[in-house]
């Protein structure tokens, strides 16, 4: 598996991977973006500042960057940087299929994304992906499996991801939504000709919203590497938009809100890879401060805490503005 090469890496950030879902396209529902981006986002402006996290990311140890058909042009933008560093070799790549990304570079779309799992749309996306990422890539993850998802059922579906997987591609899934951990166990019982599926499972774990943690901790035992996703909960447990608890431990740490918040998803350790989504460079270099956030007992205690009860959480996220 291609996250063996990161077993063997010594830098404390090896675990830590790149998300471009908040560069690769100009709206999307993270808080506080109209501070975080220019205001005329053209595909040149965040191909730019993708790239510039890129290169930020990967000089403090970074090897994960994780992309999605979905994420506006996210495959395009680093498919360009992979070419301009041949010394980035050691990356390892992570893509999403199962959304069309359909703003067409607008942020007042009244859709961004239209989710479809069936057998067509994998064909037709991962000709995309290889056409722009060719071998580079290594992981293809189903996007945003829920319990009612066809590719838990589909079983050609099945066949040519197993298909795939025997030509080296490593193949996951990623879960959103209140039933995560349903949609993981229900992810963990494919098989083909006996045999699980699924190598890898991204999902959304921060402080507000644990409740995939047990789910997870399954798909650990049985082999599977996880990557942790949204562990910022959208911006929420960021600077301002913090809650109390969480900025008292920050102050007690020394370190800002972001590191601590990353900190305790690096602490469960089903953890593989967790991810970073900012959209700066000093977001970014204040995320990968989260290794070196030491938790006692006590603070991880008031963290746990903080944790909403799962339909409240994602109803809320589901009322964020693209912004």
């Amino acid at each position: 598996m291609p996250f063996a090469r990161l077993a063997s890496a010594t830098t404390p950030t090896s675990h830590m991977g790149l998300g471009l879902a908040a560069v690769g396209r100009p709206g999307y529902i993270n808080l506080g973006r109209e501070r975080d981006l220019p205001a005329d986002r053209t595909v040149d402006a965040l191909r730019a500042r993708t790239h510039e996290l890129l290169d930020a990311a990967y000089a403090q140890g970074v090897r994960y960057i994780d992309a999605a058909r979905s994420y506006g042009r996210s495959e395009e933008f680093l498919a360009d940087w992979l070419r301009a560093r041949p010394d980035a070799g050691d990356v390892v790549v992570g893509s999403k299929w199962g959304y069309t990304y359909t703003a067409d570079w607008r942020t007042d779309a009244e859709h961004h994304e239209v989710k479809d799992h069936s057998l067509a749309t994998y064909e037709r996306q991962r000709a995309e992906s290889a056409e722009l990422l060719g071998d580079r890539l290594d992981l293809y993850q189903i996007h945003s499996v829920t319990p009612d998802s066809p590719a838990l059922t589909d079983q050609k579906l099945h066949a040519a991801l197993a298909e795939a997987a025997e030509r080296g591609l490593t193949v996951g899934f990623s879960t959103s939504g209140p039933a995560q951990a349903d949609a993981i166990r229900a992810a963990l019982a494919v098989t083909v000709d006996g045999e699980p599926l699924f190598r890898t499972v991204q999902s959304t774990y921060n402080a507000l919203e644990t409740s995939a943690g047990p789910a997870l901790a399954e798909a650990h035992d049985a082999g599977l590497t996880v990557i942790v996703k949204e562990g910022m909960a959208n911006g929420r447990l960021a600077g301002p938009d913090a809650p109390e608890a969480l900025r008292a431990v920050a102050r007690e740490t020394g370190m800002d809100c972001d590191a601590v918040a990353l900190a305790l998803v690096l602490h469960r350790p089903w953890a593989g890879v967790v991810l970073s989504g900012a959209a700066t460079a000093a977001q970014l270099a204040s995320n990968l401060h989260a290794p070196a956030v030491d938790l006692d007992e006590d603070q991880l205690a008031r963290l746990d805490a903080l944790a909403e009860e799962p339909r409240a959480y994602w109803e809320r996220r589901g009322q964020l503005p693209w912004h």
